[in-house]
């Protein structure tokens, strides 16, 4: 899977800062900061897509289809978040 379009980092971005002020938690740097974090956590899922997959273990990796893996990370990060 390649990397976001600028326009999906864009929105990205926006509904990162929209979110954060409707918890009233402020960003504690400006917005090219967070742009260039966007930009940059992007480029490290892009570059660790393969092993995050080789970490999935048989035969649940060979089960699951690429957007099922996605979901499942993004559900095991949140919880860890959540409990810590």
């Amino acid at each position: 899977m390649a990397v976001l379009s600028d326009a999906d980092r864009f929105a990205l971005w926006a509904q990162f800062m929209s979110d954060s002020g409707a918890t009233r938690d402020p960003l504690p740097l400006s917005k090219v900061d967070l742009r260039a974090a966007v930009n940059a956590i992007d480029v490290w899922v892009d570059t660790n897509a393969a092993a995050f997959n080789t970490a999935i273990p048989q035969p649940a990796r060979g089960a699951l289809t690429a957007k099922q893996k996605a979901s499942l990370l993004l559900y095991v990060v949140k919880r860890r978040w959540e409990v810590s």
